[in-house]
C-alpha cells in the first residue's frame, strides 16, 4: 500500500522543485566560483566568474522556467514556445559572447569554467529536484464519496 502525501502536490511540483534546487545550486556555484576565481586571477577572475554564472545559469534556468510555463499550454503551443525560447537563448548567448569577446576586463578561463560548472551543477540540481518529488500518477477516489453512494 502506498501513502498519498498531504497535501497532494500538483502536476507542476517537480518543475517548481527543479527551479528551486537549480537556483540553490547556482547560488552555491556563484559563491565558490567567485572566491576561487578571485583568489587565482584577481578582479578579472571575479568578473569572469560572475559573467559565467549569469550566462550558464541563466541559460539552464530559463529552460526550466519555459517548460514550467509551457506545461499549462496546449501541446502544439508549448512546443512552439519551447522552440522559440531555445532559439532566443542561443541568439542572446551568441550576442553576449560576441560583445564580451571585444573586452578584456574579465578572465576567459574563469568565464569558461564557470559556464561549464553552471551548466553541470544547475542541470544536476534540477534533475535532483525532479526526482525527489513524489507526484501521484492516478487520482485516488475520495473514500467519503464511496460510503455515501453505498447507502
Amino acid at each position: 500500500m502506498s501513502v498519498v502525501p498531504t497535501p497532494v502536490p500538483g502536476p507542476d511540483a517537480p518543475l517548481k522543485a527543479a527551479l528551486r534546487y537549480g537556483l540553490i545550486g547556482l547560488g552555491v556555484l556563484v559563491v565558490l566560483a567567485v572566491a576561487i576565481a578571485t583568489a587565482v586571477a584577481g578582479v578579472p577572475g571575479l568578473w569572469g566568474a560572475l559573467l559565467g554564472a549569469a550566462i550558464g545559469g541563466g541559460f539552464i534556468l530559463t529552460t526550466a522556467a519555459v517548460v514550467l510555463f509551457g506545461a499549462k499550454l496546449p501541446p502544439t503551443t508549448a512546443g512552439m514556445v519551447m522552440l522559440a525560447s531555445w532559439v532566443g537563448k542561443m541568439l542572446v548567448a551568441l550576442i553576449v559572447i560576441a560583445i564580451l569577446n571585444q573586452f578584456d576586463f574579465y578572465d576567459r578561463i574563469a568565464l569558461f569554467l564557470t559556464v561549464v560548472g553552471a551548466l553541470v551543477i544547475v542541470l544536476g540540481a534540477e534533475t535532483y529536484g525532479v526526482l525527489r518529488q513524489k507526484v501521484p500518477y492516478v487520482t485516488v477516489p475520495d473514500v467519503s464519496s464511496d460510503t455515501a453512494t453505498d447507502e
